[in-house]
């Protein structure tokens, strides 16, 4: 990949949920994820990287650089073994490369997978399997970060009740006519999630560039375009908040210019539950942002 990108980027992405369940959580019955101690809805990291993955893979389908590296039902195994043949890299019975020097091979075998899979290049991957010989295709640390988004405010849980006339067995079918169910559901909430994009590392390690980055972006604001289901309701980005630093390492502290973002109610005088994203206002404090440092808002 050319054009590797030479700005570092922070960024805070700002989604909302209605009627669904963002994030379940199989810890307590797939009841939507929260902070006890605040009772802030929270939605991991992993979550929202799959969601960019999907995107990725369905607008990107069989181009070539822009395969996934995890994803379902294909293994880790598979995908790993693909760079050992392509360049032609043969090993013994214990895994072992055999000839050539073996620090050069494991930089050729790494350079290939993130050329091939736009979230090794994105987000990193440890490519490291054990399936009667070891295959080891490196690790790399991604420019790419995510923390957890957590709710503006915090949420409640509703447990809903439904039934179905679905009968699962015949013997079951002789007794009733139908079965219950039940689904949580968050009736409206608001998440914050912060991000991180260093040049530093794509320049040193995964080769991360532009067109990746504005993808990228694409990605993040549509993630849930193509993920509607009846479990997660309607979701949708709401803005996504980009910081571009000057240089590569950055001109100013992250935790600094996400501060500069504020979510506040939109009537402070209004005591009632948030049920639409126009009961909040997003503020950015620009006076705030020290030189060096643009703010680009896409919604």
């Amino acid at each position: 990949m050319s054009n590797i990108i030479s700005n570092r980027y922070d960024f805070v992405i700002l989604f909302d949920c209605e009627n669904g369940n963002p994030n379940g959580d199989p810890d307590a019955g797939n009841m939507p994820r929260l902070d006890a101690e605040t009772g802030l809805g929270l939605v991991t990291d992993v979550c929202l990287k799959r969601k960019i993955r999907n995107y990725v893979e369905t607008v990107k389908e069989n181009v070539p650089g822009f395969r996934i590296y995890i994803k379902e039902n294909v293994p880790l195994n598979r995908s790993d073994s693909e760079a050992y043949s392509a360049l032609g890299v043969e090993t013994d019975k214990n895994g072992k490369i055999k000839g050539g020097k073996q620090d050069n091979i494991d930089v050729n075998i790494r350079d290939w997978m993130c050329r091939n899979f736009y979230d090794i290049r994105t987000f990193g991957a440890v490519m490291t399997t054990f399936v009667k010989a070891a295959l080891n295709c490196g690790q790399v640390r991604g420019p790419v970060q995510l923390g957890f988004a957590r709710s503006v405010e915090p949420i409640v849980s509703q447990e809903i009740t439904i039934t179905r006339v679905a009968i699962t067995t015949e013997k079951d079918a002789e007794g009733k006519k139908t079965e219950m169910g039940r689904k949580f559901v968050v009736p409206y909430a608001l998440y914050r999630c912060e991000g991180y994009v260093s040049a530093n590392l794509a320049r040193k390690t995964t080769g991360f560039s532009e067109d990746d980055l504005e993808l990228l972006w694409e990605a993040i604001v549509n993630m849930f375009e193509h993920d509607h289901s009846a479990a997660r309701g309607k979701m949708a980005v709401r803005e996504l908040i980009i910081f571009k630093h000057d240089s590569e390492l950055g001109n100013a502290p992250a935790h600094k210019l996400f501060d500069c973002v504020r979510v506040e109610r939109s009537d402070k005088t209004d005591k009632s539950p948030a049920r639409a994203y126009t009961d909040y206002r997003v503020i950015v404090n620009n006076e705030a942002i020290p030189s060096g440092v643009s703010v680009i808002r896409k919604n």
